[in-house]
């Protein structure tokens, strides 16, 4: 069975991380984005992977060939020369797709959640038809585009854009499950799967509704990021509750790299990841964040809701808040002041930045 991840672009809204390492490499929860997705998908029987992609195809693929031998998988890239949509790439893909006439799946890669996969091929198979979206509820449907279908058997009925007045709660999760007659409709050029593909086959009756269990967000931006990080630990505290750190300094859902070092009368959590080779130093208090590898946090600095990039060096008494994100490499010096900064890679901050902005 094979899936393809569309991974394509430059991961603008995950600036400044995304400047020095590919999005789908960026750690979330201590492990590549890309790897909770693999790691499913593996787990439901898939033994080929094709990345969609449009840059970075070199350092994704450097990175991932460790992946693919533990795994015992194939992944292959297809590169884009030019940005082709979210239907373009499966024509770009299509002889690799259609090799053993088998359904395939296909996912947007900013996505977290419980992994439904294996529940999706029985439901495909079942129904028969062309496609499966996975569909999830949402407080706010008049954000989003909704998916209106039967509630007996799943059939889509039609979507409906930003909807003024309640037609449904349930939104494309984008994770999508396909049979290979469905590259008939799809053409080598600029498409989207959600605009022109999805209206016409849920016209022909060919597209059914998943319904996903449990939590789900689109981590491709931060304030995203730490809100899918949120979900996500509380899913491990249920699922897998011993992954989680126990510690008198521990206050809810964190999950810490063992190789990581923490210094006395810390208090960490609620919900944070610290990554491998992370030193935080005494009296440091964090809640809300997700720590790279090989930071390190100074004495009494306190975080709340921030990313803190690979290698920064946080000083001595300083606090950050309202989503500051730093990039790899950013030296904020003692007893400063961050409120909702972006900072780019390889900066020194010496400072406070009083109001959210993007230091360059």
């Amino acid at each position: 069975m094979k899936a393809l991840i569309l991974v394509g672009g430059y991961g603008t809204r995950l600036r400044p991380l995304t400047l020095t390492r590919p999005k789908p490499l960026i750690e979330f929860a201590n492990k590549p984005m890309l790897m909770h997705q693999i790691e499913a998908l593996v787990d439901a029987g898939v033994k080929h992977i094709i990345l969609a992609v449009s840059y970075n195809a070199e350092m994704l693929m450097k990175e991932l060939r460790v992946e693919e031998e533990r795994l015992g998988i194939k992944i292959t890239m297809s590169h884009e020369k030019d940005p082709l949509g979210t239907a373009g790439p499966l024509a770009l893909a299509r002889d690799i797709l259609c090799e053993d006439n088998e359904p395939f799946f296909v996912l947007n890669s900013d996505i977290i959640c419980d992994f439904p996969f294996k529940d999706m091929i029985t439901f495909h198979r079942n129904h028969g038809k062309e496609g499966t979206i996975v569909v999830t509820k949402v407080s706010e449907p008049s954000k989003y585009g909704v998916v209106v279908y039967s509630p007996e058997n799943g059939q889509i009925d039609r979507f409906v854009e930003k909807p003024q007045e309640y037609v449904g709660n349930k939104i494309n999760a984008g994770m999508y499950m396909f049979s290979p007659s469905v590259l008939e409709r799809i053409q080598l050029r600029p498409t989207s799967i959600e605009k022109e593909i999805f209206p016409a086959m849920a016209s022909d009756r060919n597209l059914f509704a998943f319904e996903l269990a449990g939590f789900w967000m689109d981590v491709g931006q931060p304030k995203d990021f730490l809100t899918g990080m949120c979900l996500y630990l509380n899913a491990v505290r249920h699922k897998n509750p011993e992954l989680l750190y126990k510690d008198k300094a521990i206050v809810g859902n964190v999950l810490i790299d063992s190789t990581a070092k923490i210094g006395m009368n810390c208090r960490i959590g609620p919900d944070v990841t610290i990554g491998p080779d992370v030193v935080i130093e005494d009296g440091v208090c964090i809640k809300r964040c997700t720590v790279l590898r090989g930071t390190v946090i100074k004495s009494h600095a306190w975080l709340n809701s921030c990313i803190i990039g690979w290698r920064c060096r946080v000083g001595q008494w300083v606090r950050m808040e309202n989503v500051t994100v730093l990039g790899e490499d950013v030296i904020v010096k003692d007893e400063l002041y961050i409120n909702g900064g972006n900072v780019l890679p390889h900066k020194e901050i010496s400072e406070s930045v009083p109001d959210p902005r993007i230091i360059m």
